[in-house]
């Protein structure tokens, strides 16, 4: 996939129609087989360019390091939500990304009056909101809550691989990469795989 930074052109635009606290809204680990869903929420500061936010999928790791720490310290407001691998597997993974989504929106202080999501509709939420079509690469502000729901999940499952080495979630970070498949097979699922996965997911990458 193609890098293409993306632009504040939407963003912008709302706040010269008087939306003050524009929230951009991406989740991640929506396909993984292991390890929760996150979604974050971020208001960027429009005085405070950040060089560099596109989509996560787009920026090498070190660089997402990088570009993370600039925007959790220049962004007027930022959050993180999540869904674990049991309430993934109780209500399904689109209703459990929709459920991150919303928590994370409404960690926000200041709460803002507009949100900018990557294409869903987030239910339950007193404030208006639009759905961007492919927002991650052409809006700045989910750009860049996808790159710290990126990072944050990442570095989430780096953790989980420290308590149990024999899946390799430091190096797939959970998705069904052939390395996945083979510790499943040799090892079971491990308390933080996805039960409802276990069949889908797994055809599905392997068909």
């Amino acid at each position: 996939m193609s890098r293409v930074p993306a632009t504040r052109t939407l963003e912008n635009a709302l706040r010269r129609a008087g939306f003050v606290h524009v929230a951009g809204v991406d989740e991640v680990g929506r396909g993984c087989l292991a390890g929760p869903v996150v979604a974050a929420a971020v208001v960027l500061h429009p005085d405070r360019h950040i060089p560099g936010v596109c989509d996560s999928k787009t920026v090498p790791a070190a660089e997402r390091d990088e570009l993370y720490d600039l925007i959790v310290r220049d962004a007027v407001a930022w959050a993180v939500g999540e869904a674990d691998p049991s309430e993934i597997d109780l209500i399904n993974i689109h209703q459990a990304s929709l459920r991150a989504m919303q928590r994370a929106v409404l960690q926000l202080v200041p709460l803002p009056d507009m949100v900018l999501v990557d294409a869903f509709h987030i239910p339950d939420l007193s404030m208006p909101q639009r759905g961007v079509v492919h927002g991650d690469r052409r809006c700045s502000a989910i750009a860049a809550a996808s790159i710290v729901a990126k990072v944050t999940r990442d570095r989430q499952m780096v953790e989980l691989h420290g308590h149990d080495p024999r899946y390799g979630f430091d190096r797939h970070k959970g998705y069904a990469t052939a390395e996945h498949r083979d510790a499943v097979a040799k090892f079971g699922y491990s308390a933080v795989h996805r039960r409802s996965f276990r069949v889908s997911a797994l055809f599905d990458t392997i068909a």
